[in-house]
């Protein structure tokens, strides 16, 4: 056991501590806490570790609702022990930290609570569950391939929770999805273990088989889901991406308006468009004297895109990588880029790529503070600085923060 005395929060979940010398990384604490902590892993640079007593608690701290929440138990949540408002405010931190560290940008950040999620609450509309030898459902661990059976997921969607019928009978699988739409449609994903037939339970909801690389099998239903954001309705692909957070697309899709400010006429890229989220606001306000272009790697998605964007001839959908595809239509300008890459960020190439357009406004989305700030160093090299930014706190419970970022030429720039 370690005595430490918590530092500041780091990305990841975890706080900063020090113990002759190394770092080390401490879950289940607070900054300014000093605990009792339990070491789950050394490395040759820093340790890692789960406060396990609590010797002086943190104002912030709190009981977590979750009582399968704590050291050695599920790993789905990272901040159960944390207040609701002091979560945004280490999510701040984190994103102020990385955007200093990465990009040498000095901000002061604010994360901003999301509709809908009272306490933290009753959010996630898509969860996947690992089921044990017996068909026993449970989410996994943290850092770990164990299982933990849980009688329910606090931050599940209620209509997850309800799809859930029981935490039994699911022989065979390796994972469960379960999915709860905006639109009202329910779907499960059966991944099955090797060389196993599963025992499904009469579900009132779409099911499906997940065949690796042969892509995914409609068994009962329908293989699609719809959600809806405003006035529109988005056919989604039940094995593609969509926000979880039942508010997310309408929060995000207004904050990438705002920054962008589309006007009639323009000529706009939605890059990593998948199912045509921001393409199709984009659209409506270029209106029919400009256009919209996506551009998807994922086939489904393209096709999902497609069909979103039926009524509006001037948005097309193009499938392929983002640089790939920007090259093959030749395409050497733009006014306006909205870009929402994977975690993984756009990376040096794309964001070159995208700087020789020479747009007046990028709108950048990111899942990730630590990859976003590294893009917009990279930006920053090739005349676009950081305007404006807004961070959501999409994921209560757990140390994932959304981000939208405005960029803009810098001063002296053409």
């Amino acid at each position: 056991m370690l005595e430490l005395t918590v530092g500041p929060v780091a990305n990841g979940g975890w706080c900063v501590s020090r113990h002759e010398g190394r770092v080390v990384f401490v879950r289940h604490a607070l900054p300014g806490e000093r605990v009792l902590a339990r070491v789950t892993e050394e490395t040759t640079r820093f340790l890692r570790a789960d406060a396990v007593e609590i010797l002086e608690p943190s104002p912030d701290r709190v009981t977590p609702p979750c009582p399968f929440s704590g050291p050695g138990r599920c790993g789905g949540c990272d901040w159960q022990h944390a207040a609701p408002a002091a979560q945004r405010r280490f999510k701040a931190e984190v994103i102020a930290e990385q955007l200093q560290r990465l990009a040498g940008i000095t901000r002061d950040v604010v994360v901003e609570e999301v509709p809908g999620t009272p306490g933290g609450l009753g959010w996630r509309t898509r969860v996947q569950f690992a089921a044990d030898r017996d068909g026993r459902l449970g989410l996994r661990r943290h850092r770990s391939h164990e299982i933990e059976r849980v009688d329910a997921c606090l931050i599940a969607h209620p209509d997850i929770e309800d799809l859930r019928v029981s935490t039994e009978g699911w022989r065979g699988a390796a994972t469960v999805e379960f999915i709860a739409a905006t639109g009202g449609d329910r779907a499960v994903i059966v991944t099955p273990k090797p060389h196993r037939d599963v025992r499904i339970p009469d579900l009132d909801a779409s099911v499906m088989l997940d065949e690796g690389r042969r892509g995914t099998r409609v068994l009962r239903g329908k293989g699609t889901l719809v959600e809806h954001v405003g006035d529109r309705d988005y056919r989604v692909s039940a094995s593609g991406f969509w926000q979880v957070h039942p508010a997310a697309a309408a929060t995000l899709q207004g904050a990438v308006l705002d920054f962008a400010q589309p006007k009639p006429g323009e000529w706009a890229l939605d890059l990593y468009c998948g199912v045509g989220l921001f393409a199709a606001a984009l659209a409506e306000a270029v209106g029919p004297t400009g256009a919209v272009l996506g551009i998807e790697s994922e086939p489904p998605a393209v096709q999902d895109a497609r069909h979103n964007l039926r009524d509006l001839p001037q948005a097309q959908t193009e499938r392929g990588k983002v640089e790939e595809a920007l090259d093959r239509l030749d395409i050497a300008q733009a006014d306006l880029v909205v870009c929402d890459p994977p975690r993984a960020g756009l990376g040096r190439p794309v964001v070159a790529r995208i700087a020789s357009l020479t747009p007046t406004r990028i709108v950048y989305v990111s899942c990730d503070p630590a990859t976003l700030s590294r893009d917009l160093n990279w930006f920053a090299e090739l005349g676009y600085e950081l305007a404006e930014l807004r961070a959501f706190d999409q994921y209560p419970m757990t140390h994932h923060v959304e981000c939208v970022a405005l960029l803009t030429q810098s001063v002296g720039q053409d």
